[in-house]
């Protein structure tokens, strides 16, 4: 089975996190997005993956090169953002036969790719609790009989999970009209499938939209590494469970890495190569700490915390429940809760983030030019890449600061900037 995974998009609901970092490419755990996605369909049996590219093109090209577990990888130019049918109308000169569209921001299981695999003409199904916001599925008997976009009084809760195994022959449908945001859609040719065949409904026991700041951090929450998601005790064997792959994962008594003796480790801890843990520090698991990141001495990490690559967590920092991006360094006695802090931001002495509302309401976060919840009663700040902190500056819940951005000393930041 050939896969075709889109990973061309920005991602502009990420805000500042992709400005310089295309969303497939983000972190989840000890890889990028896009990554899981391909790993989820490698184990689902992908013969050959096919990879859409537009904006940042080249870090996806970087990290999947011609092979990638042990298949050929190929990419198709998405040089103009018009939707999901034209980003697989682009990819079809390197299908041939039966092939599966999956969209590199979606989280699920091989198991459940292997399934969909199996069923051509099919499409991935998922069960939410408010499917107001997604395309809803109507079925009869397991049979697909239509798509309804975002209905205002769903009749069921079972979504278009975005997940597709089509026959060869859908290549000569795809050229469907604008839909009237613009794009062509997918979801447009779905409906021709439909009128044409007997499309099956698969359905999802996981299924993950990694679509906003808050979503990236729950996405990390799912596949931080664990001992049964990976080694956690030593080694650099290769393991896959459940569609999860860990690489090269080292316990703490690695020696090519220093911890002290005064360290405090609980829980499930897993730590690359070259990572340096101070003195009075205390790590509670699940953390992952990516390689040459340092913690401490007398820092206090929580998890579910990501520790990206050369990171730097600095005296008596407190990190929880949050993903700290490459060489970002929080220096010293400051506050980090259920955030997202983009890579080189450099945190002042005595920065704290603010990630709690007093009245109990869920934190809204601003998405383009509309405040949306983030249905979380705990949720931080988003920092774009490069951002500065004075000293002793205090950040509201759900600030958003776009890349390269600066604070005075004592500044309290209420607004987005």
């Amino acid at each position: 089975m050939q896969v075709v995974i889109l990973a061309a998009g920005r991602g502009t609901r990420m805000g500042p996190l992709t400005e310089t970092i295309p969303k497939p490419m983000l972190p989840v755990a000890d890889r990028p997005l896009v990554a899981h996605v391909a790993d989820a369909a490698v184990d689902a049996g992908a013969e050959e993956l096919v990879l859409t590219v537009g904006y940042g093109g080249d870090q996806v090209r970087e990290y999947f090169g011609e092979r990638y577990a042990g298949v050929p990888v190929h990419y198709a130019e998405q040089s103009d953002q018009l939707g999901t049918a034209d980003a697989l109308r682009v990819a079809v000169d390197h299908v041939d036969g039966p092939f599966a569209v999956l969209n590199g921001d979606n989280l699920c299981r091989a198991a459940d790719l292997d399934t969909l695999f199996d069923a051509v003409p099919a499409v991935g199904a998922y069960r939410v609790d408010d499917p107001s916001s997604y395309g809803v599925l109507r079925t009869e008997n397991g049979v697909v009989t239509e798509v309804v976009e975002k209905p205002d009084n769903p009749e069921t809760n079972t979504i278009n999970a975005g997940a597709y195994a089509f026959p060869a022959d859908v290549v000569d449908l795809l050229d469907v009209p604008r839909s009237e945001r613009g794009e062509r859609e997918l979801t447009d040719v779905l409906d021709r499938v439909i009128e044409r065949d007997t499309v099956s409904a698969v359905d999802f026991e996981e299924w993950m939209d990694v679509g906003h700041p808050w979503e990236l951090l729950a996405a990390n929450e799912r596949r931080l590494p664990t001992p049964d998601r990976g080694r956690a005790d030593g080694g650099t064997e290769t393991t896959t469970t459940g569609g999860i792959r860990s690489h090269k994962l080292v316990d703490f008594g690695a020696p090519d890495g220093d911890v002290h003796p005064d360290a405090t480790i609980r829980g499930d801890v897993v730590r690359e190569s070259g990572v340096q843990v101070g003195p009075g520090v205390v790590i509670e698991g699940p953390v992952l700490l990516r390689s040459g990141c340092s913690i401490g001495p007398n820092a206090y990490v929580r998890g579910p915390t990501l520790v990206g690559p050369g990171a730097r967590i600095g005296h008596a920092v407190e990190v929880k429940n949050s993903v700290v991006m490459a060489d970002a360094s929080i220096g010293h006695l400051s506050y980090v809760g259920d955030s997202i802090v983009g890579p080189r931001v450099n945190l002042g002495a005595g920065t704290n983030v603010a990630n709690l509302r007093h009245d109990g309401e869920p934190v809204s976060v601003t998405v383009g030019d509309r405040r949306v919840s983030t249905g979380r009663r705990k949720f931080g700040t988003v920092l774009g890449p490069d951002v500065k902190t004075g000293i002793q500056t205090g950040i509201h819940p759900g600030v958003t600061l776009s890349a390269g951005v600066r604070t005075t000393p004592g500044e309290i930041v209420s607004r987005d900037r």
